[in-house]
């Protein structure tokens, strides 16, 4: 039932500082010895055995935690650390060997080509408001005038007389990333009244303030607001924003979600690899709203 899975989402923030206050993953990861199991497979009984750190994107982390949780059930030997920091801090560490995989909610760039992607699911990028908020749909012009402060009141915009508080990611967020791409805008164009990390912090900041804007993952959105939290999802171009327009292709501003590893990652990150690929962790990709990979 969906209400036993409200934890891997919301969840999530205090477990990670919980794993960042015990001090896992500091330093560099630690190396697996494979037994001499095929990358491949990851099957039960397979000897793999080692510490995997997976560090990156806040998006992807929920879905990798929950991957890792059955991956260690199949391999009583290891071990999977999974920490946040933003698809940055992903690629960064992946690319300076302090993770063993990082994670990106989205393609890899022309200039990380020394690095490899390995997709494990699709996600979407769409506005949210508060519940209560009458305002139905913004055109792109609007949302562009109201961040970059041309756009001040919720009046000028069908709503009530209200001053709008925008709510803008960090810098090294592929979630900040695309929405500037999609909407031809700077980061210093920005006029920001609150500035979050992760997704989940977003919400929280737009449900606790009814007169606030921001734009997060499509699955961590549609996801609190099937779970009673008073946010509500805009639609983009006349396309609701739902898992389902971004499993059929309509939904305009979509993304893979991103394993990232150097060019000759280890056995242990091919095994690890190779099961978030699988149809075998396609219900966890359902369950937290994510696309599974045909």
């Amino acid at each position: 039932m969906h209400s036993n899975r409200l934890s891997p989402r919301l969840g999530w923030a205090a477990a990670c500082w919980a794993v960042l206050l015990a001090g896992c993953g500091s330093g560099a990861p630690t190396q697996a010895t494979a037994g001499g199991a095929s990358p491949e497979g990851a099957k039960p009984g397979a000897e793999l055995s080692g510490k995997l750190v997976i560090t990156g994107s806040s998006t992807v982390a929920p879905l990798c935690a929950e991957i890792g949780k059955r991956f260690e059930k199949l391999h009583p030997g290891v071990r999977v650390d999974v920490q946040t920091g933003g698809s940055s801090r992903g690629i960064g560490d992946a690319r300076g060997g302090l993770a063993d995989i990082g994670m990106a909610s989205r393609a890899l760039n022309a200039d990380e080509a020394d690095l490899m992607g390995h997709a494990i699911a699709r996600d979407g990028v769409c506005v949210i408001l508060h519940k209560d908020n009458p305002v139905a749909e913004l055109k792109d012009e609007q949302i562009v005038a109201i961040y970059t402060g041309k756009i001040a009141n919720w009046k000028d915009l069908g709503g009530k007389d209200a001053p709008i508080t925008v709510v803008n990611k960090a810098e090294g967020r592929s979630t900040l990333e695309l929405f500037l791409h999609h909407y031809k805008m700077k980061n210093t164009q920005i006029k920001a009244s609150v500035v979050i990390g992760d997704n989940e912090q977003g919400i929280k900041t737009v449900t606790g303030n009814p007169d606030a804007i921001g734009y997060v993952s499509i699955g961590t959105a549609e996801y609190a607001a099937t779970h009673g939290v008073p946010v509500k999802l805009l639609p983009m171009n006349g396309v609701a924003a739902s898992i389902q327009s971004v499993k059929d292709g309509t939904f305009p501003l979509a993304r893979p979600l991103t394993l990232v590893t150097k060019a000759e990652p280890s056995v242990l990150a091919k095994a690890f690899i190779a099961y978030a690929r699988s149809k075998d962790v396609h219900d966890l990709v359902k369950d937290l709203y994510f696309v599974p990979l045909d």
